[in-house]
């Protein structure tokens, strides 16, 4: 009698365990998983934003002649992003913020051409590309926010546990790297 109770608290026991393992790993796979389309929702928007780059070359070319040097900058800075698309998120991050900041030199010289800022394919175009940067800003807080949630189910007793055995790795998060894009912008009306 006392054998038998022993081996039903030892079968619940162990079951007791299975099921918590399978739950912590079905979570961490979940959470990975969320990451993942995280990830793909950024990536959806730098592709969008990478696609409108050069229609907003071309347009601005004809108006700015003198403004070699940032129409090559935002052409420089969209190449490297096009490298950098298998890149680790730390590198993409980077090589994505020197873009930005082009974009916005850009924005800043078109300023100065009258013209330039009454055209309807420019407007059209920077219209667009400021929605996007916008949906970029949320997607990345949205990433941000599952990797978040990913480290701490991995680095939390128990779940820390079956992540490290099963090989569950800490995520990485999407941060602003260049310097620059920390600064407040400068605004002038002189």
């Amino acid at each position: 009698m006392i054998d038998t109770v022993i081996i039903v608290i030892v079968i619940a026991l162990v079951l007791i365990l299975v099921f918590a393992f399978v739950g912590i790993y079905n979570g961490l796979v979940k959470l990975r998983n969320q990451v993942k389309n995280a990830w793909a929702q950024i990536d959806v928007q730098l592709k969008r934003r990478f696609d409108l780059i050069p229609n907003l070359v071309e347009t601005v070319k004809g108006y700015m002649k003198h403004e070699r040097d940032t129409l090559e900058a935002v052409t420089k800075a969209r190449t490297s992003v096009q490298t950098a698309t298998n890149a680790s998120v730390g590198e993409r991050s980077k090589a994505e913020g020197v873009l930005g900041m082009a974009l916005g030199r850009l924005f800043a010289v078109a300023e100065q051409y009258p013209d330039l800022k009454a055209n309807q394919n420019f407007l059209a175009l920077q219209e667009e590309l400021t929605s996007t940067e916008n949906k970029i800003s949320f997607a990345r807080q949205y990433y941000n926010d599952s990797v978040l949630g990913y480290n701490n189910k991995t680095q939390m007793f128990p779940s820390n546990i079956i992540a490290m055995m099963t090989g569950f790795k800490a995520g990485e998060f999407f941060e602003v790297t260049v310097p620059a894009e920390k600064e407040a912008p400068k605004v002038s009306f002189s």
